[in-house]
């Protein structure tokens, strides 16, 4: 059996002077980007930089929204209506859409970003709120969600492409959700570790939690933090062990139904 899993990163999130992450390398080996649009961070000098860069090395885009908190960097839980937050992910993706359209290529998803992903993969009324925004602006494009989550069943069900995302490098809760990054096993901070974590993901649809129990996952992509100290060393080092594993590396636009 073929096995096909894409490689993302969370990527274009500087702002204005200052530099956040390790783009210009990172992007060198991810299949995909998720690409800030200038709420929690970015702006549009880097996102046309991003765009360029990401089409010079062949790699899909992807529009990643967040709360308006720069200051926060739209990690902090925010009191947004279902309709709120179906406008913030329209305006913010849209903005990038222009970007993507004058560089003749195409937008391949959204994923939301930080407070916003958590919440709209747990609440149904907000998760139904972006779909209808994102069915309406294009149903073609993909969105990437936390495995099993709220949004994938209900995007699924309303027959949209879902990309079911993990992370290598962020610890699982018992219900799917990812520890608090402010308590015990919120990282994995060895490639030892995350090597074998997510080949077990694609070939088995297992992850261990931070609890030392088992559950289902699905990994349609794989997401390495640009901001991790050690992203190049962690992308390099899953993509060079998922290789080996015989498992084929592709953007979501080439498997993704």
């Amino acid at each position: 059996m073929q096995y096909y899993v894409d490689l993302n990163s969370d990527i274009g999130e500087g702002f204005g002077s200052y530099t956040m992450g390790m783009d210009d390398e990172i992007i060198k080996h991810v299949t995909s980007i998720n690409l800030a649009c200038g709420w929690h961070a970015g702006d549009p000098i880097i996102m046309e930089k991003t765009v360029k860069m990401a089409k010079e090395y062949g790699v899909n885009v992807g529009a990643h929204p967040g709360y308006p908190d720069l200051i926060g960097f739209g990690r902090r839980k925010m009191a947004v209506s279902p309709a709120d937050a179906k406008a913030y992910v329209l305006y913010q993706t849209g903005a990038l859409m222009a970007f993507t359209k004058a560089n003749g290529i195409k937008l391949q998803h959204m994923k939301m970003h930080g407070a916003l992903y958590n919440t709209a993969c747990a609440d149904e009324a907000m998760a139904n709120a972006i779909i209808d925004g994102m069915e309406a602006l294009d149903k073609d494009i993909i969105l990437m969600v936390l495995s099993g989550s709220q949004i994938a069943k209900a995007a699924k069900a309303r027959g949209l492409r879902v990309s079911e995302e993990v992370f290598a490098d962020r610890g699982y809760n018992e219900d799917g959700s990812l520890v608090n990054r402010a308590l015990p096993g919120a990282f994995v901070k060895d490639l030892k570790d995350a090597v074998p974590r997510v080949i077990r993901m694609v070939k088995e649809g297992k992850v261990t939690t931070a609890d030392g129990k088992d559950i289902d996952i699905k990994a349609d992509s794989i997401c390495v933090h640009g901001d991790n100290p050690k992203a190049i060393e962690f992308v390099k080092g899953i993509r060079a062990g998922l290789e080996e594993a015989g498992i084929k590396i592709e953007a979501i636009e080439n498997f993704v139904k």
